[in-house]
């Protein structure tokens, strides 16, 4: 076993190689793998460093996995990209609203890890993502690269070394918290029954999200019994659908360790904190629903959002680059479950995924271009 940097997630942390990943494992067990990745950002860091191109092996072994994996998506995929030329049925208030949304994605994260970073300047925290966020959606196994590349940046402009550890470790795991509470906000409204839908509706129903997901968190970063409660029936509900799986036993106790660094970490700023992470999602989720009401399409709020937090799922996955390929033919499956027609599906996940993937990745020459000159190489290893 081994023990991660926060000491959390024992019940999933192996003593792992970097190529371990190229091990078969059923969707469980790379979704559970994702999910210690998060609490483990010094061990994210060490990956990454040693993914640097140097080992020709492991990139061509990374490679491989990425095009086999691609040419099983390939079909979703290119259906997909064949939709760009409909475009045009966007307006171009749509168009500008989803940039706009998604810039919006960017600037709580830039405030979170500044809260995090206790109020560094913007442009290293700017520089810093924007670079990471690109390298981490086109390098095969990205995510470990790209968090290394972020340390990396965070420690040439001048930040100590394990305040930058701490920091992310904090940021990740408040981020990805956050998302995988989004479905609980969903099952309720479902069970309501059909109401009038249109886009003032979702944006109405994102405000409700947004206001109700701080009261959770607030509550679960000042209280233990609500947060021990959580984790027992989490725990409970995966070992009951994962029965051939080893169980696991310690998910109570190692959310506390987790909330108490996160508490550590943010100090007098969590509710900003709080604020800037449910932010981040929520925007990234009303830029989906400008994608659907841009084409007419006007499903159930809840609905789609149970979509959406479904695609962030398949997006861990570390198969391909940002879940290229899995997240548009997951989102587009499950856009129709949600009664979007199929046409309207593919289209609505290509705009969707045009701002939130692709643009993106251009400003990370941005990024790189913004960085401070590195005095000399750091090393990801925090003494």
């Amino acid at each position: 076993m081994r023990a991660t940097f926060l000491g959390t997630a024992p019940f999933l942390c192996e003593d792992v190689g970097v190529l371990d990943e190229t091990a078969p494992h059923s969707i469980g067990d790379r979704l559970e793998r994702a999910i210690e990745r998060h609490a483990d950002t010094e061990g994210e860091i060490e990956r990454g460093e040693q993914e640097k191109p140097r080992s020709l092996r492991r990139n061509l072994i990374w490679l491989a996995i990425t095009l086999v994996s691609l040419y099983l998506v390939l079909p979703s995929l290119v259906e997909t990209f064949s939709s760009w030329r409909q475009i045009t049925r966007f307006s171009l208030t749509s168009l500008a609203a989803m940039f706009l949304l998604q810039v919006g994605v960017c600037a709580c994260l830039w405030d979170l890890q500044r809260v995090a970073l206790r109020g560094v300047a913007w442009r290293p925290v700017i520089a810093a993502q924007l670079a990471s966020n690109a390298l981490s959606n086109i390098a095969p196994g990205g995510g470990p690269v790209g968090a290394a590349l972020q340390y990396r940046m965070f420690v040439a402009a001048g930040l100590e070394r394990r305040p930058v550890v701490s920091a992310l470790t904090a940021v990740n795991l408040l981020v990805f918290g956050t998302v995988l509470g989004l479905p609980l906000l969903a099952i309720p409204a479902v069970l309501s029954g059909p109401v009038n839908h249109n886009l003032l509706t979702a944006a109405g129903a994102a405000v409700v999200a947004f206001l109700v997901l701080v009261a959770i968190a607030t509550l679960l970063i000042k209280t233990d019994r609500p947060l021990l409660w959580v984790g027992a029936v989490v725990q409970a509900v995966r070992n009951r659908i994962r029965r051939h799986s080893d169980p696991i036993t310690h998910l109570p106790q190692s959310l506390l360790v987790s909330r108490g660094h996160i508490a550590e970490v943010l100090e007098g700023r969590w509710r900003r904190a709080i604020a800037a992470a449910v932010g981040r999602w929520l925007l990234d989720f009303m830029t989906l629903e400008v994608a659907l009401a841009g084409i007419g399409s006007h499903p159930h709020p809840s609905l789609v959002l149970m979509a959406f937090a479904g695609a962030k799922a398949l997006a861990n996955i570390p198969v391909t680059p940002g879940g290229l390929g899995f997240v548009e033919a997951g989102l587009t499956a499950l856009l129709v479950l949600a009664g979007v027609s199929p046409g309207d599906a593919v289209i609505a996940t290509f705009a969707y995924r045009l701002f939130s993937y692709w643009l993106p990745l251009p400003f990370g020459l941005v990024g790189m271009a913004m960085a401070p000159k590195a005095v000399a190489p750091p090393s990801a290893t925090t003494t």
